[in-house]
């Protein structure tokens, strides 16, 4: 069975402190990239493939983009979301069936309650159903039926590994990458996930995040859009206080998190992470790749300082604020 990179190969990347006594410890990978794309800092092992999970989402929102499938704002933004399923979330995932006359029902991904606890509540207090529409990654799922119906692809089975569309994203997957993935499994959502390694998925988001809009070539084109509309729509890629959001909207930065402890992370510069935390826990990750980023020269950790409450990595003693969960990098 293939495994990931090796707690023996990993670094301390954060700790938990409480009222000064480090109380757990998070290890993994991460590499930072420049401006250019050269790599400047690795952590670890960069070279062991991860599933990236949904850090996945902007190539697949890319590959929807170049596939005859204009998204623009928040219809971009959306469509490379781990959304948390408030009415305005929802309303955009229908919005996107509604353009190809399909409905929730289409939708390959499975029904849940919306993760935003405002929305959530709300749907229990009036007794409603659990919706496709709900889950976390609809609005990828969305517009990968809107791909499907752009060029009479088949709807069912749009999942399928051998579908067109999941063969247009893994080409898309590998052109930006520039690497073939070791592994391909199915991810939560029911979409397949490919694995690359962490400098590969770095080297992508960066092409994503730094192409121009007047590029000759749609890939780059589309790159462009999706990153604009991330950066200008943040609510729709998470939602409110989640980390992605506060990251985009706070300090600039284009930002996707992954299950299973995956960040990817692009400052306005282009200065580019990527990691993993080896453990799976991702309440970590968004404070590791700000600090990847500010070490880099990227951001300022004024600036990083500042949002702390709203990423809520404080250490709670009853009422009172007794540590904090800290990157050491």
């Amino acid at each position: 069975m293939a495994e990931t990179f090796s707690v023996e190969d990993s670094v301390q990347l954060a700790v938990v402190e409480r009222s000064g006594f480090i109380e757990s410890r998070h290890a993994g990978s991460a590499v930072v990239l420049s401006p250019e794309g050269e790599v400047v800092r690795a952590l670890g092992d960069v070279a062991t493939p991860v599933f990236p999970r949904s850090a996945l989402k902007p190539f697949q929102a890319v590959a929807v983009m170049t596939s005859g499938v204009t998204l623009r704002g928040e219809d971009a933004a959306i469509a490379m979301a781990s959304h948390s399923g408030t009415a305005a979330h929802v309303a955009l995932v229908d919005g996107l069936l509604g353009r190809v006359g399909l409905s929730d029902a289409a939708l390959g991904c499975p029904a849940t309650a919306p993760g935003d606890r405002v929305a959530r509540d709300e749907l229990i207090r009036r007794g409603g159903p659990k919706r496709r529409g709900y889950m976390t990654c609809s609005g990828k799922h969305a517009a990968m039926l809107n791909a499907c119906v752009a060029n009479e692809w088949p709807v069912e089975g749009y999942l399928d590994p051998e579908h067109p569309l999941q063969k247009r994203i893994l080409d898309v997957l590998e052109r930006l990458t520039g690497e073939r993935p070791a592994a391909s499994a199915i991810d939560g959502c029911g979409a397949p996930v490919h694995a690359i390694t962490l400098t590969a998925l770095a080297r992508g988001i960066h092409k994503i995040t730094t192409a121009q809009a007047g590029s000759p070539f749609a890939l780059y084109r589309e790159s462009a859009a999706l990153t604009a509309a991330a950066r200008e729509h943040g609510w729709a890629v998470a939602g409110p206080g989640q980390p992605d959001t506060v990251a985009i909207d706070r300090l600039g930065v284009f930002a996707k998190f992954g299950a299973e402890g995956v960040m990817v992370m692009s400052a306005p510069d282009g200065t580019t992470t990527a990691l993993k935390v080896l453990d799976g826990s991702s309440r970590a990750s968004t404070i590791i790749g700000l600090r990847l980023l500010a070490a880099a020269g990227a951001l300022d950790d004024a600036a990083i300082d500042a949002v702390q409450t709203e990423l809520d990595l404080w250490v709670m003693g009853g009422e009172h604020r007794v540590g904090e969960i800290r990157a050491t990098v």
